[in-house]
C-alpha cells in the first residue's frame, strides 16, 4: 500500500489536545465551543473534528468526514502538480573562435530549443590560454542573442565563472512545450 504523507499531518478527534476550539463546517457558523462539547458535535453528525489551523487561538478544527478531507487534498495536489510547466535548460557550447558553420548550427538547434519552450543556456569555454580571447566570447555570445532575439530575450548580461562565459536566453511569452500543444487530426491522410 503507498505511504500517504497526508493523514499524519492533521490531528483528528481524540489526538487533538487544545482546551478550545473554533468549529466550522457546513450547516452551521463557526463558534468557539469546549473540545468536549465539538467532539461531542461532531460525534451526533457521525463526522470527525479534523485540526486545519493549530496555530490560529484558538485552534481552528473543521467538522467534516476525514477520509473525504484527505481524498479532496489529494485531488487538489494532484491538478495543482499537472498544472505546473516543467522547463528544460538546454546547454550549447562554443569556443571563443567558433567557426560560421558550426555557430549556424548551434544557432538553428537553439531556435528549436526556444520554440519547444525550452531556456537555452549559451556559453564560450576557454581552454588554456585562450582565456585571453574574452572579448571573441563576449563577440559571440552576443551575436547569438542578438540573433535570437525573435525566438526569446536575454536574462542577464553575459558572466564569466571560471572557464565559462555564460548567459541564459528564455523564450517569448506565448510558446508553449510540443507535448503540451494541441493535436490537430490529419482528414487529409485519411480520405486517401
Amino acid at each position: 500500500m503507498k505511504k500517504d504523507n497526508l493523514s499524519g499531518q492533521y490531528q483528528v478527534n481524540d489526538q487533538i489536545r487544545a482546551r478550545e476550539v473554533r468549529i466550522v463546517g457546513e450547516g452551521f457558523e463557526p463558534k468557539v465551543v469546549s473540545l468536549r462539547e465539538a467532539l461531542r458535535i461532531a460525534d451526533d453528525m457521525e463526522l470527525d473534528l479534523v485540526m486545519i489551523s493549530p496555530n490560529a487561538v484558538p485552534p481552528v478544527c473543521r467538522i467534516v468526514d476525514y477520509s473525504k478531507f484527505l481524498y479532496q487534498l489529494k485531488k487538489k495536489q494532484k491538478e495543482a502538480k499537472a498544472k505546473q510547466v516543467k522547463i528544460d535548460v538546454k546547454e550549447i557550447r562554443f569556443g571563443p573562435q567558433t567557426d560560421d558553420h558550426d555557430y549556424n548550427f548551434k544557432l538553428k538547434h537553439a531556435k528549436g530549443f526556444l520554440q519547444d519552450g525550452d531556456k537555452v543556456k549559451a556559453y564560450v569555454f576557454f581552454r588554456g590560454r585562450s582565456i585571453l580571447f574574452k572579448d571573441q566570447g563576449e563577440k559571440i555570445l552576443a551575436r547569438f542573442v542578438k540573433d535570437l532575439e525573435d525566438y526569446g530575450k536575454q536574462e542577464q548580461a553575459p558572466v564569466l565563472e571560471g572557464k565559462r562565459m555564460t548567459i541564459f536566453i528564455s523564450p517569448k511569452k506565448g510558446v508553449q512545450k510540443k507535448a503540451e500543444a494541441p493535436k490537430q487530426e490529419n482528414s487529409n491522410s485519411e480520405e486517401k
